[in-house]
């Protein structure tokens, strides 16, 4: 396993995602906020957070293991 990013924290790796998923990740995952509520201060479904959530983990592993062979 090769971690080209294991010298770089969550919160570094969380700034290099695009706003949109930034915001959202940075809400559910370090503040704890639901789905329904993250859905609800943005004024957006709550289908559309989920998805959001779920782009920006992979985006995350990504940047995690980039470069893994």
């Amino acid at each position: 396993m090769n971690l080209d990013n294991s010298d770089r924290s969550i919160a570094e790796l969380i700034s290099a995602l695009p706003e949109e998923e930034r915001l959202i990740l940075t809400l559910h995952l370090v503040n704890l906020v639901s789905t329904t509520e993250i859905a609800k201060k943005l004024g957006v479904p709550e289908r559309a957070v989920i998805s959001v959530i779920a782009s920006g983990k992979s985006r995350l592993i990504g940047l995690i293991f980039k470069g893994d062979s």
